[in-house]
């Protein structure tokens, strides 16, 4: 039996051009597009409480109990293509056209939908841009005073087989990153809200007046985010992209639009002497309305029994309904000697860089903070990733460094240690300087069961995963850490990531690209060329292969095949990458 339902919100989307991708090659085009849907369409669907009506090979047919969740789940899914076609030949892109309608539909017993409301979805779908989204003038009038967006009115538009023309509507997205390949990517300007509380802790302002106090007012806002990311049902922002605005004028709404959050947090740090003020407020990202401020007074010592309080308040204004039992679990081991947290602090920005010339500072700060505190998960890991870099980017594979890195990573991993950020570094240098992608793929995991929100652990464990030779996850974790993360100085290693999965899967030219973005992230390394190198000379583009390799042995005069083998690739992806260094005439040794 039917059954007639009024105003039901329908999206209709279908691939571009899917019968000549599909001509191409076929099963690469369905295994890319499946790769879509299960780490992209269907979440997005699913977060935005979509029913999949119906699905062919090159499209779907979905309804949603809302016109503004069909909206914002199209938003979500066309920026996230974006984001995956950048640096991918035109001819090779999956782009969809969509099209989104609020009309009386009618649902069969089996569950398919008819009527019109289907029909003039489809149409719209028709008459958008590769990329693009159509609404129809029920559709756009539902939402255009609920959401910031950016339209074309398209006018009365004659649709196939439907009487009368139709007044269509053109959403504008921000297609900077599939327009030109050469740029890095960049986050679109507006991100779709998870389907849970979300919240970043933007840059507390130092109001010391002693710029040598920034690194402390950093810190401060580093441990909150750590305590917040500790709880499960949170999303949180990592620190490294809030910082994008540390020092700018900021606009909560402009800056929750970029972010994708729903909550804000801001303040500012006082410190003199062994006194510290600390302000704190938070705000909801839409409105700009203040739902919480408070002033903490006290000692120094008092710094962490701060953070806790302003832990505390936060999550309990986002979730009123929390369990104290929650909170608690989102404590984390802290070093006992605050001289040595500030070590630690001092030692972060010498580290991430990934510079060899950085890392003797960084390794300074960090031994200075182990001689007070023996067992700190997070400064025996980053010294660990300091010693890594001396050895991958110094130019010397000096044994001492990769011992020493080792050793400190395996104090950081020990001892049931449930800091995310020392976890997943440790993993790094263990899978990287160790070769030992098993250890390190179950630290990662580790890190994300403590801290799910862990930019700093998907980014990692999506280079580990691809470098292990499983480029589905390797990717799947790349698209996570970008999520997360989208303004952070790690995206390298997203990008990393996804040149190594598509190198493993002979996507050669998507992988150059890839690599490429690299790169211009670490102008000065010459891995990233090489990396550039091998994917253009298995694509056949042997002269800009030659190109990329002449810079590379500049940046990198020792470049051998065994530079590579130290590597420590898969061996399925190692034997591709040493063909491709025969072919450009890389020496052995």
């Amino acid at each position: 039996m039917s059954e007639t339902r009024k105003l039901a919100a329908i999206l209709v989307a279908d691939v571009v051009g899917y019968s000549r991708l599909a001509g191409a090659d076929e099963d690469r085009t369905l295994a890319r597009l499946r790769g879509l849907r299960s780490d992209l369409i269907d979440p997005a669907i699913a977060a935005h409480h979509g029913r999949i009506v119906k699905r062919t090979g090159d499209g779907s047919i979905i309804e949603f109990r809302s016109v503004v969740d069909a909206v914002r789940c199209a938003i979500e899914v066309q920026n996230g293509l974006i984001e995956r076609n950048a640096g991918v030949p035109e001819d090779r892109r999956i782009e969809f056209r969509v099209g989104v309608h609020l009309g009386d539909i009618v649902e069969e017993a089996d569950g398919d939908l008819m009527g019109d409301g289907v029909n003039i979805a489809a149409r719209l779908e028709s008459i958008a841009k590769p990329g693009g989204i159509c609404l129809s003038e029920d559709a756009y009038r539902q939402v255009k005073s609920r959401l910031d967006l950016k339209v074309s009115d398209l006018g009365p538009v004659p649709l196939k087989n439907i009487a009368e023309p139709m007044r269509a509507y053109a959403l504008t997205l921000d297609r900077r990153v599939a327009e030109s390949e050469a740029a890095p990517a960049k986050t679109p300007s507006s991100l779709a809200l998870p389907d849970k509380p979300s919240i970043a802790v933007l840059p507390f302002q130092n109001m010391s007046g002693d710029p040598e106090q920034d690194y402390f007012a950093d810190g401060m806002v580093e441990d909150i985010v750590t305590g917040l990311s500790r709880i499960k049902w949170l999303f949180v922002i990592a620190r490294n992209s809030s910082f994008v605005y540390k020092g700018r004028a900021i606009d909560v709404r402009q800056a929750g639009r970029e972010l994708g959050v729903r909550y804000l947090v801001e303040g500012g740090v006082r410190k003199s002497g062994s006194r510290l003020r600390v302000t704190a407020q938070l705000v909801e990202a839409e409105t700009g309305v203040h739902l919480w401020a408070e002033r903490f007074d006290g000692e120094l010592k008092d710094i962490f029994d701060f953070q806790d309080q302003i832990t505390d308040r936060v999550v309990g204004i986002v979730e009123p309904s929390v369990q104290k039992s929650e909170v608690e679990r989102s404590r984390r081991k802290r070093p006992e000697s605050l001289d040595a947290h500030d070590f630690y602090l001092r030692a972060l920005p010498y580290v991430s860089p990934i510079s060899p010339a950085n890392a003797p500072m960084a390794t300074e700060f960090l031994l200075q903070a182990l001689k007070l505190e023996p067992n700190y998960a997070a400064a025996h890991a980053y010294l660990a990733w300091a010693h890594q870099i001396h050895f991958a980017h110094g130019g010397g594979f000096d044994e001492a460094d990769r011992i020493a890195g080792l050793r400190h990573a395996r104090s950081a991993l020990a001892n049931d240690v449930d800091d995310a950020t020392a976890l997943a570094v440790g993993a790094n240098v263990t899978g990287f300087l160790g070769k030992d992608a098993l250890a390190a793929l179950n630290a990662i995991e580790r890190a994300l069961s403590c801290n799910p929100s862990s930019a700093i652990a998907y980014y990692f464990g999506g280079t580990l995963y691809a470098w292990s030779g499983d480029p589905i996850m390797g990717t799947t974790y790349a698209h996570r850490a970008l999520r997360l993360s989208p303004f952070d100085p790690l995206t390298f290693q997203a990008h990393l990531a996804l040149a190594i999965a598509a190198f493993h899967e002979e996507r050669y030219d998507e992988s150059a690209a890839w690599w490429e973005k690299c790169s211009q992230a670490n102008p000065d390394f010459g891995g990233f060329v090489i990396g550039q190198a091998e994917a253009l000379a298995l694509a056949g583009r042997m002269d800009e292969a030659s190109s990329a390799c002449v810079r590379a042995v500049e940046l990198e005069p020792g470049l051998s095949i065994r530079t590579v083998r130290e590597l420590g690739y898969a061996p399925a992806i190692e034997a591709k990458l040493v063909q491709a260094l025969r072919l450009l005439g890389v020496p052995e040794r």
